[in-house]
Protein backbone atom coordinates (compact mmCIF):
# COMPACT_ATOMS: atom_id res chain seq x y z
CA UNK A 1 0.00 0.00 0.00
CA UNK A 2 2.73 2.51 0.90
CA UNK A 3 4.29 1.87 -2.21
CA UNK A 4 1.14 2.45 -4.13
CA UNK A 5 1.01 6.12 -2.17
CA UNK A 6 3.92 6.78 -3.34
CA UNK A 7 3.16 6.00 -6.97
CA UNK A 8 5.15 3.14 -7.13
CA UNK A 9 5.20 -0.10 -9.56
CA UNK A 10 5.58 -2.77 -6.84
CA UNK A 11 2.61 -3.68 -5.25
CA UNK A 12 -0.25 -6.22 -5.98
CA UNK A 13 -4.08 -5.77 -6.84
CA UNK A 14 -4.98 -6.43 -3.36
CA UNK A 15 -2.93 -3.78 -2.28
CA UNK A 16 -4.21 -1.29 -4.56
CA UNK A 17 -7.99 -2.17 -3.65
CA UNK A 18 -7.49 -1.63 0.39
CA UNK A 19 -4.95 1.63 -0.56
CA UNK A 20 -7.91 3.30 -2.79
CA UNK A 21 -10.13 2.57 0.37
CA UNK A 22 -8.15 4.26 2.32
CA UNK A 23 -7.68 6.93 -0.54
CA UNK A 24 -11.41 7.36 -0.29
CA UNK A 25 -11.14 8.15 3.51
CA UNK A 26 -8.34 10.26 3.85
CA UNK A 27 -7.77 11.78 -0.03
CA UNK A 28 -4.56 13.36 1.38
CA UNK A 29 -2.99 10.01 2.42
CA UNK A 30 -0.30 10.18 -0.81
CA UNK A 31 1.00 13.53 0.73
CA UNK A 32 1.15 11.73 4.04
CA UNK A 33 3.15 9.29 2.56
CA UNK A 34 5.81 11.68 0.84
CA UNK A 35 5.78 13.25 3.93
CA UNK A 36 7.33 10.39 5.71
CA UNK A 37 9.64 9.73 3.05
CA UNK A 38 10.97 12.63 2.63
CA UNK A 39 11.31 12.95 6.29
CA UNK A 40 13.56 10.27 5.92
CA UNK A 41 15.76 11.43 3.33
CA UNK A 42 16.33 14.26 5.03
CA UNK A 43 17.09 12.86 8.54
CA UNK A 44 19.59 9.89 6.90
CA UNK A 45 21.46 12.73 5.86
CA UNK A 46 21.43 14.29 8.48
CA UNK A 47 22.63 11.17 10.46
CA UNK A 48 25.28 10.76 8.01
CA UNK A 49 26.70 14.11 8.02
CA UNK A 50 27.60 13.48 11.90
CA UNK A 51 29.94 11.25 10.67
CA UNK A 52 27.71 8.00 11.40
CA UNK A 53 28.69 5.18 8.28
CA UNK A 54 26.30 2.52 9.16
CA UNK A 55 22.93 2.08 9.27
CA UNK A 56 20.10 -0.14 10.58
CA UNK A 57 17.05 0.06 8.73
CA UNK A 58 13.82 -2.02 10.07
CA UNK A 59 10.81 -2.48 8.01
CA UNK A 60 11.91 -1.28 5.09
CA UNK A 61 8.95 -1.97 2.89
CA UNK A 62 8.99 -2.24 -1.12
CA UNK A 63 12.17 0.01 -2.78
CA UNK A 64 10.39 2.80 -3.62
CA UNK A 65 13.85 4.46 -4.42
CA UNK A 66 15.73 6.86 -3.22
CA UNK A 67 16.08 4.30 -0.50
CA UNK A 68 18.08 4.87 2.74
CA UNK A 69 21.55 3.38 1.21
CA UNK A 70 21.25 5.39 -2.01
CA UNK A 71 20.78 8.68 0.23
CA UNK A 72 23.54 8.03 2.61
CA UNK A 73 25.82 6.57 0.36
CA UNK A 74 26.21 10.15 -1.46
CA UNK A 75 27.49 11.71 1.58
CA UNK A 76 30.02 8.65 2.51
CA UNK A 77 29.99 6.60 -0.49
CA UNK A 78 31.60 3.59 1.70
CA UNK A 79 28.67 3.56 4.02
CA UNK A 80 26.73 -0.27 4.94
CA UNK A 81 23.30 -0.20 5.34
CA UNK A 82 21.72 -3.88 6.82
CA UNK A 83 17.77 -3.98 5.99
CA UNK A 84 15.46 -5.78 7.55
CA UNK A 85 11.88 -6.54 6.42
CA UNK A 86 9.27 -9.39 7.65
CA UNK A 87 7.78 -9.84 4.30
CA UNK A 88 9.76 -12.33 1.30
CA UNK A 89 8.05 -10.08 -1.28
CA UNK A 90 9.89 -7.13 -0.26
CA UNK A 91 13.00 -8.68 0.25
CA UNK A 92 12.90 -10.55 -3.14
CA UNK A 93 12.69 -6.44 -4.92
CA UNK A 94 15.42 -5.56 -2.56
CA UNK A 95 17.86 -8.26 -3.84
CA UNK A 96 17.35 -7.04 -7.38
CA UNK A 97 16.90 -3.48 -6.96
CA UNK A 98 18.95 -2.03 -3.69
CA UNK A 99 22.68 -2.06 -5.04
CA UNK A 100 24.67 -0.02 -3.19
CA UNK A 101 28.20 1.77 -4.54
CA UNK A 102 31.50 0.04 -5.22
CA UNK A 103 32.86 0.69 -1.58
CA UNK A 104 29.59 0.36 0.55
CA UNK A 105 27.63 -2.23 1.55
CA UNK A 106 24.37 -3.76 1.53
CA UNK A 107 22.71 -6.22 3.52
CA UNK A 108 18.77 -7.83 3.39
CA UNK A 109 17.36 -9.89 6.57
CA UNK A 110 13.91 -11.44 6.39
CA UNK A 111 12.93 -11.05 10.08
CA UNK A 112 9.98 -9.42 12.05
CA UNK A 113 10.59 -5.90 14.26
CA UNK A 114 8.82 -8.13 16.92
CA UNK A 115 12.18 -10.54 16.88
CA UNK A 116 14.32 -7.55 17.45
CA UNK A 117 17.47 -9.65 19.03
CA UNK A 118 17.97 -11.98 15.51
CA UNK A 119 17.62 -8.58 14.26
CA UNK A 120 20.65 -7.57 16.14
CA UNK A 121 22.41 -10.78 16.20
CA UNK A 122 22.63 -10.07 12.07
CA UNK A 123 23.15 -6.50 12.63
CA UNK A 124 26.22 -7.50 14.45
CA UNK A 125 27.67 -9.73 11.46
CA UNK A 126 27.56 -6.82 9.21
CA UNK A 127 27.81 -4.03 11.22
CA UNK A 128 30.67 -2.64 13.62
CA UNK A 129 28.86 -2.51 16.30
CA UNK A 130 31.70 -1.22 18.69
CA UNK A 131 30.74 2.32 16.22
CA UNK A 132 27.94 4.19 16.00
CA UNK A 133 24.79 2.89 13.65
CA UNK A 134 21.71 4.97 12.61
CA UNK A 135 18.88 2.95 13.45
CA UNK A 136 15.75 3.90 11.09
CA UNK A 137 12.14 2.91 12.09
CA UNK A 138 10.30 4.65 9.43
CA UNK A 139 6.39 4.54 9.84
CA UNK A 140 6.87 0.61 11.58
CA UNK A 141 5.94 0.79 14.97
CA UNK A 142 1.94 1.61 14.03
CA UNK A 143 2.02 -2.18 13.19
CA UNK A 144 3.11 -3.07 16.49
CA UNK A 145 0.33 -3.61 18.62
CA UNK A 146 0.61 -2.52 22.62
CA UNK A 147 0.36 -6.22 23.20
CA UNK A 148 2.95 -6.93 21.51
CA UNK A 149 5.52 -4.29 23.79
CA UNK A 150 6.60 -1.38 21.12
CA UNK A 151 8.33 0.22 23.70
CA UNK A 152 10.66 -3.11 24.57
CA UNK A 153 11.04 -3.75 21.04
CA UNK A 154 12.97 -0.41 20.52
CA UNK A 155 14.66 -0.71 23.54
CA UNK A 156 16.49 -4.03 22.24
CA UNK A 157 17.57 -2.89 19.08
CA UNK A 158 18.75 0.26 20.83
CA UNK A 159 20.31 -1.19 23.70
CA UNK A 160 23.54 -2.89 21.86
CA UNK A 161 24.67 0.13 19.87
CA UNK A 162 27.31 2.28 20.65
CA UNK A 163 27.57 6.08 22.57
CA UNK A 164 26.75 8.37 19.63
CA UNK A 165 24.27 6.06 17.37
CA UNK A 166 21.11 7.44 16.45
CA UNK A 167 17.26 6.70 16.18
CA UNK A 168 15.26 8.30 13.47
CA UNK A 169 11.18 7.55 13.69
CA UNK A 170 7.47 8.44 12.41
CA UNK A 171 4.71 7.03 13.27
CA UNK A 172 1.05 8.23 12.56
CA UNK A 173 -1.23 10.00 15.02
CA UNK A 174 -4.95 9.84 15.22
CA UNK A 175 -4.31 13.65 17.11
CA UNK A 176 -5.11 15.10 13.81
CA UNK A 177 -8.53 13.78 12.90
CA UNK A 178 -9.27 10.53 14.94
CA UNK A 179 -12.77 9.75 13.34
CA UNK A 180 -11.05 9.62 9.96
CA UNK A 181 -8.02 7.57 11.47
CA UNK A 182 -10.65 5.29 13.02
CA UNK A 183 -12.26 4.65 9.53
CA UNK A 184 -8.65 3.75 8.03
CA UNK A 185 -7.39 1.38 10.95
CA UNK A 186 -10.72 -0.43 10.02
CA UNK A 187 -9.33 -1.17 6.94
CA UNK A 188 -6.42 -2.49 7.83
CA UNK A 189 -8.24 -4.57 10.09
CA UNK A 190 -10.53 -5.89 7.64
CA UNK A 191 -7.41 -7.09 5.83
CA UNK A 192 -5.82 -8.71 9.32
CA UNK A 193 -3.36 -6.03 9.61
CA UNK A 194 -3.79 -4.55 13.33
CA UNK A 195 -2.64 -1.21 13.10
CA UNK A 196 -2.50 1.37 16.06
CA UNK A 197 -2.14 5.02 15.74
CA UNK A 198 -0.40 6.86 18.72
CA UNK A 199 -0.65 10.05 20.52
CA UNK A 200 2.88 13.07 20.95
CA UNK A 201 3.45 11.98 23.92
CA UNK A 202 3.36 8.52 23.24
CA UNK A 203 6.09 9.13 20.24
CA UNK A 204 7.65 11.00 22.52
CA UNK A 205 8.30 7.73 24.99
CA UNK A 206 10.44 5.67 21.85
CA UNK A 207 12.98 8.30 22.31
CA UNK A 208 13.46 8.03 26.06
CA UNK A 209 17.01 8.07 27.41
CA UNK A 210 18.31 9.71 23.92
CA UNK A 211 19.04 13.36 23.61
CA UNK A 212 16.16 14.55 21.09
CA UNK A 213 17.48 16.82 18.45
CA UNK A 214 16.23 20.23 17.71
CA UNK A 215 12.81 20.16 16.88
CA UNK A 216 12.04 17.20 18.47
CA UNK A 217 9.32 14.73 17.99
CA UNK A 218 7.08 17.34 15.00
CA UNK A 219 4.91 17.09 12.23
CA UNK A 220 6.97 15.32 9.41
CA UNK A 221 7.24 18.31 7.40
CA UNK A 222 8.34 20.54 10.67
CA UNK A 223 11.26 18.28 10.94
CA UNK A 224 14.07 20.69 9.02
CA UNK A 225 12.15 21.38 6.26
CA UNK A 226 14.39 21.68 2.75
CA UNK A 227 13.68 23.47 -0.41
CA UNK A 228 12.88 21.32 -2.92
CA UNK A 229 10.39 19.17 -0.66
CA UNK A 230 7.23 17.61 -2.16
CA UNK A 231 5.20 18.10 0.20
CA UNK A 232 4.97 21.26 2.61
CA UNK A 233 1.80 20.77 4.78
CA UNK A 234 1.05 19.38 7.30
CA UNK A 235 0.79 15.85 7.99
CA UNK A 236 -0.44 13.17 10.80
CA UNK A 237 2.82 12.01 11.03
CA UNK A 238 5.16 12.57 13.75
CA UNK A 239 8.59 12.41 13.45
CA UNK A 240 11.84 12.16 15.43
CA UNK A 241 15.71 11.87 15.53
CA UNK A 242 17.72 11.47 18.62
CA UNK A 243 21.14 10.55 19.99
CA UNK A 244 22.00 7.99 21.77
CA UNK A 245 24.12 9.29 25.11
Amino acid sequence: MYDWFLGGKDHYAVDAEAASKVLELFPGVRDTAWANREFMHRAARFVARQGVDQFLDVGTGIPTEPNLHQVVQVVTPSARVVYADNDPIVLRHAEALLHGTPEGRTAYLHADVREPERIVAYARAHLDLDRPVGLSLIALLPFVTDEQDPYGVVRTLLEPLPSGSFLTLTHVSAEFDPEVWERIAAVYRSAGTPVRARSHAEVTRFFDGLDLCEPGVVPATRWHPEPGMRVRGEQPVFAGLARKP
